[in-house]
């Protein structure tokens, strides 16, 4: 079900602004810094299928990686950014480089040239293996805004972050949709997961609440926009 025109006539998504900082939220599931040229994905969750057929034997269909990698690579070619940020849990554990193809290798490779490469570490993927370009960081400054994983209930003004998968659901009409989505308060964002493979997490969930005591907006990842939905038209799982 896509979300309607009732919906679409009565919320109108704001240009966001943090710390300052001009944001675009793309419908990829990115954001978009223009004043730093900079593109910002979380939670790629690079070769969660094989971990799952390595560990349990589970079968996934092995294409979560060029899938996720062939998303970026049609955001990288519309923004042109000179630096990419990958804010954590890019691979889905610290072997997963150890297990990718070499054609989705040199995707990666192809992603990097010319452009700075940042990968945050994450909780999966905190001490990943050597050989996948760029560079790693714990966290990352760019102008008022901090870059990391995982989001800290007592941080200041201006933290992006991932780790949660935020997803938000609405219900109209006896039906519901359910989409992956940005959440803010106008003092921090968390970004959805970016990984094809990576799920969600309800913005419902008690997870959320000491990060946004006071409220928050979710903007879903609609088809063909993104809408701007306030915490109360959420419903919860």
């Amino acid at each position: 079900m896509a979300l309607g025109q009732k919906l679409e006539r009565t919320i109108k998504p704001p240009g966001l602004t943090l710390a300052g900082e001009a944001l675009t939220l793309d419908l990829c599931g990115g954001l978009w810094l223009a004043a730093h040229r900079t593109l910002i994905v979380s939670d790629l969750h690079l070769e969660k299928g094989s971990a799952f057929a390595a560990r349990s034997g589970q079968f996934l269909p092995p294409y979560d990686t060029r899938e996720t990698l062939a998303c970026l690579h049609e955001a990288v070619a519309r923004f042109d950014p000179a630096c990419v940020v990958a804010l954590g849990d890019s691979f889905h554990d610290a072997r997963g480089p150890e297990r990718m193809e070499p054609g989705d290798r040199a995707m990666i490779a192809a992603l990097q040239e010319g452009r700075d490469w940042v990968w945050i570490a994450g909780n999966h993927d905190h001490a990943v293996s050597e050989g996948v370009g760029g560079r790693y960081a714990e966290t990352l400054a760019l102008g008022g805004l901090t870059l990391r994983h995982e989001p800290l209930p007592d941080a200041p003004e201006g933290e992006i972050a991932g780790h949660l998968h935020p997803c938000g659901k609405v219900a109209m009409r006896g039906r519901a949709v359910r989409r992956r989505c940005f959440v803010t308060d106008g003092k921090r964002l968390v970004m959805p997961a970016f990984g094809a493979y990576a799920g969600g997490l309800n913005v419902r969930n008690p997870a959320f609440d000491p990060l946004f005591p006071a409220g928050f907006t979710a903007h879903l990842l609609g088809d063909g926009r993104v809408f701007a939905i306030g915490k109360a038209m959420l419903a919860r799982d």
